[in-house]
This record gives structure tokens, sequence and C-alpha cells, in this order.
């Protein structure tokens, strides 16, 4: 049983619903870093979900894709994140989990990644970019080291491709609310609702949807379904434009934790 699994089986006890906010590393710094994921914790968060920059993302829109690059415009290194990390982690009181691209990992070394990620007291890994044909030694390592390797099912993941997905996956599964990059959305497909119940339908790792969710509503619509909701274009877009004064930043994104989690709580 990894931290993760933990989570989630507290929060199906108890009958709540995972809040997971996305922040990214090194976005204005790894001081502001470390602040954020102390009040988003504070906050009531079950897991943060931390971005490590990376000059060619997947999935990520605008708003991400430019937080990367001003963190790599500063020269931001792994072994800095993992450094913060492993001085925040032991002080807050949810898991953390990386938002990482396989490059990142197999340059590092499959095995040693998971080592040393632990020993900076992450607790699972999300790799956007990592086929599930590719994942069976990365999937072998984290299960044997209870690290949550956390996987992604699109809406146009062919079915039968979901559940080898969901089988490769532990921790729980990121569901990717629409069809394209990351980024605030008005409003969320109508088939998405259908397409989560049928993949809790197909496995028993909680389900969690991310990707264009950033109003009370959407939360409101997605509890029912999901497991728990992924925020991050909208956390990431309220750093950069408070970015002049960081202790209005983290309170404001606080206040905005705050009312989604109040959303999925109904």
């Amino acid at each position: 049983m990894s931290a993760v699994d933990d989570v989630f089986t507290e929060l199906r006890r108890s009958g709540r619903k995972a809040f997971i906010p996305f922040v990214t590393a090194g976005d204005p710094d790894l001081d502001f870093t470390a602040a954020l994921l102390e009040e988003l914790a504070a906050r009531g968060s079950a897991l943060c979900e931390l971005g490590i920059p990376y000059s060619d993302p997947i999935a990520d829109g605008p708003v991400i894709q430019a937080s990367y690059t001003r963190a790599l415009d500063r020269r931001i290194k792994l072994a800095q994140i993992f450094d913060m990390t492993s001085k925040v982690t032991p002080s807050i009181s949810c898991p953390v989990v990386m938002m990482v691209s396989y490059a990142i990992v197999y340059r590092f070394g499959l095995e040693a990644f998971v080592e040393r990620a632990q020993f900076a007291g992450i607790s699972g890994a999300i790799v956007p970019d990592l086929l599930v044909e590719e994942a069976d030694e990365l999937s072998r390592i984290s299960a044997a080291k209870d690290f949550s390797l956390i996987q992604l099912v699109t809406p146009t993941t062919p079915r039968e491709r979901a559940v080898k997905i969901a089988q490769s996956s532990s921790g729980f599964i990121y569901f990717v609310s629409v069809t394209g990059i990351t980024g605030e959305r008005a409003q969320l497909p109508e088939q998405l609702l259908d397409n989560v119940s049928w993949l809790r339908g197909q496995t028993d790792l909680p389900v969690c949807i991310g990707f264009g969710i950033s109003q009370p509503e959407h939360v409101a619509a997605l509890a029912p379904v999901a497991d728990g909701v992924i925020v991050g274009s909208a956390i990431v877009r309220r750093s950069a434009e408070n970015a002049s004064d960081r202790y209005a930043a983290v309170r404001n994104i606080g206040d905005y934790a705050t009312s989604l989690m109040e959303a999925l709580s109904g």
C-alpha cells in the first residue's frame, strides 16, 4: 500500500472525494512552490500534484507550458526540486505525486528515479508520455516499492486499451476530461460522466478527473461519478497573476482551492 492508496482508502471509508491541485515546481521559484504546497495541504487537499518542468510537454496547454518555460529559464534542476520536497513533505498532511515526462525518468534510470523520488518524500508519479506497451518495467518497479504509477486514460482511448492502462496503473487513474491540452474551459463534455462511470466499472482503482476543471460548478457536476478532481491551469494562472505579491498569491490560491473543495463535498 502506498501513501496514495492510504488516502483513497480513507476517503472511500468516509464517503469523501479527493481534491488534487497541480503546482509547477520552481515557478516563480522553489520557495514559493514550497509555501504553496504547505497552503494547499493545510486547506485540505487530499494529494498535491507537482509538475516537473520539461521543454517539450505532451499535453499541457499554454498556461502550464509558460510556467515550465519560466522555471527552465531560471535553470531549475530536478535535484533542486527533490531537495525542496524532502524538506516540505514531512511537514504537510497530504502525499505529493509528480507529473513527470518519461524522458526524464528514463534518463535518470527507472529504479534510481523511483528510489530518489521516495527519498525526497514523493509518493507516486504521473507519466503522461508513457505508453502502456512500454509500462511494464516501471510498473513492476513501482509496485515493488509501493510507489504509485498513475497513468492517463483519455476520451479517445479505446476501451480495451483503457482496461490495459488500468491494469498497469496504481494509486489512481487520471481520466482526461477533454480531447486536447490542459486549460480552463467554460463547459465540460456531455459524455464525460458516462465515460467515467464505465471506467469505474472496469477497475477497483479510484478514477480522478483532470483537464479543463476550473469552476465550482464543474466540481459539483463531477463529484457523483469521480473519486477526485484535479485542477491545474487555474491554479498556475493565479500564481503568475500574483507573482509580485507572494503572500497574496498563496492566500488567493488557498481561497480558490477552498471554494472548489466546498463544491466537491456538496
